[in-house]
Parts: C-alpha cells; structure tokens; sequence
C-alpha cells in the first residue's frame, strides 16, 4: 500500500453543513466526517444525509476521508453503516470496538450494505477491554473479511471509562497507548493518537503533538482547525533528519555496502536496519511533500 501522511486527523461534526464545506479546504491529512460523538441525538438522522451527500459528492481533494458511524448496536447503526458504506468513503471508522468478533461483525454488514473493495476499516480503542484485547483486535486484520487497516486512541473516552485522569505527560494511559501502538505495529496497522482538548493551551497541544510523535504514532486527532498547522509541522519529519536518512540510504546503496550489515558514514556506524528506518522515513517525507503540492 503507498504509505499516505496521516499527521493531523480532524473531527468535523456531520450535522454541521458548514463545517462539512469547510473540510474541503483545510490543510488536514485526513478529516473525520462524525456521526457519533459530535452530532446530537436529535440531529442524528440529518447529519447521516449530510455526510453521505458530502462523500458521493467528493471535493475533498488528497484529504483522506473517514466517516465514523454510530455504534452499530445503537438506534442509529443500521441507517448509518446502509448510507455511508456505499458512499465511496475511504475508511468507515467503528467505535468501541472491543473484541475481534466486533470487526468479524462489522466487516460482513458493511460488505452486505455494497461498500467498495477499498472502502477500510479503522477501530476506535477507546473501552477498557478494547485495551486488555489490543492484541486480538489487532490480529483480526488478517481476515481480510475485517478490513481493518487501523487504530484510533479515545483518550477521553478511557478516561470515562477507567477513571483515569488527563493529565500532563498522560502516566495513567501510557501503558494502555504503548500496548495499543505495539499491537497495531505487530499487524501492519496504522495508529492515531487521542485528541487534545485545552483548544486555547497551544503549548499543551504542541508538547503532546511531540510527545506521541516520539512515541512512534502517525499523527493525532483533533478538535479545531487550529490544531492542524501545529500538528502537521510535529509530525513531519524535520529537514536535517530527511538529509541524514538520504545519506545512510546512499552509503548502504553503494555496490560495496550490498551484503554489509553495518558500515561507517560520516564517522558513525549505522547498521542496515537503520537504513530501513531511514527508507521509511524519507517515504513519508515525500508523501507529505507530496500531499502539499497536491493541496
């Protein structure tokens, strides 16, 4: 699969048609088009047909777009995965998922409701069960029958859940956000950090921002259109470490270097795994570049 830069997530309200406008043109890697936890329940039903008139119609762009559903267990499920599985999205993202048997599920109805062959699965981890089964839900994708290709954090949801608290630096979670992404990198998952919601603590924002980037996830969800420059700028991969990575990739690329396992560069001694890492990183660096220009 071509790797495609997933620095900033951003949730748009599906019952919000302004907002839904605006998610064509903002500089986010990939928008969240919601129909759980944003939209009210008395505007469930109108932000279903919004969503889905916003997907057939497209517009969007190299945005990646995601459509969350409401649980399929609740009144709104059923219409919800019939209207949008069809609709051309490039991921239907469940939440709560807690149990492989959850996606086994899921993948079969949206099958059965006609979505396209490329249309993914992203799970929302976001219950403590979800947490103690990461490993589970994680080995589900290969069934392709699951179509999972992701995970999302629900950071305030586990906090609602377990009674952990939010705080600087996240000790209470850290152990459930490193099983998770640990998990999702045993299987070939994509994995997207939990939202920060002090909007106006840009500080806050930008010490989480680099936080989880070191923590190896692909990037974060957000809440507000201001959080995507400073996201993107923490996820992108800074020039000096592009130009180093270009450097091991050229040495290890040397006829001499093709059956060495390390080799000195410049003075260090870097092993070919690093030049695996090195591949890896400058592919996402000119995704992103990519993405840009494309934008």
């Amino acid at each position: 699969m071509p790797i495609r830069p997933r620095r900033s997530v951003l949730y748009m309200p599906g019952s919000n048609a302004r907002a839904l406008e605006k998610a064509r043109t903002l500089p986010a890697d990939v928008v969240i088009l919601d129909l759980e936890d944003a939209v009210a329940p008395d505007a469930k039903e109108i932000a279903r047909g919004q969503v889905a008139q916003a997907v057939r119609e497209g517009g969007f762009g190299p945005r990646e777009v995601v459509v969350r559903l409401n649980g399929l267990d609740t009144a709104w499920g059923e219409g919800d995965l019939k209207a949008l599985a069809p609709s051309g999205a490039d991921v239907i993202l469940l939440p709560k998922v807690s149990r492989p048997e959850d996606l086994l599920a899921a993948g079969k109805a949206i099958a059965a409701a006609g979505a396209p062959e490329r249309t993914a699965v992203w799970a929302m981890m976001e219950t403590p069960l979800a947490m103690l089964n990461a490993g589970a839900i994680a080995a589900a994708a290969a069934d392709r029958t699951t179509r999972l290709s992701g995970f999302v954090m629900g950071t305030n949801d586990l906090a609602k859940e377990t009674g952990a608290r939010i705080v600087p630096g996240r000790a209470p979670m850290n152990a459930w956000l490193m099983t998770s992404l640990a998990a999702a990198r045993a299987h070939g998952l994509a994995i997207l950090d939990g939202v920060w919601n002090e909007i106006a603590d840009e500080a806050g924002f930008a010490r989480e921002c680099a936080e989880a980037r070191d923590m190896g996830f692909d990037g974060k969800t957000l809440i507000h259109p201001s959080q995507i420059a400073p996201c993107n700028a923490a996820f992108s991969p800074a020039e000096k470490e592009v130009a180093w990575a270009r450097t091991i990739i050229a040495a290890f690329d040397q006829p001499e270097n093709a059956a060495k396992g390390a080799i000195q560069v410049e003075g260090r001694m870097v092993e070919r795994l690093h030049a695996e890492m090195a591949r890896k990183l400058v592919a996402i660096a000119d995704a992103i570049a990519a993405r840009e220009t494309a934008a």
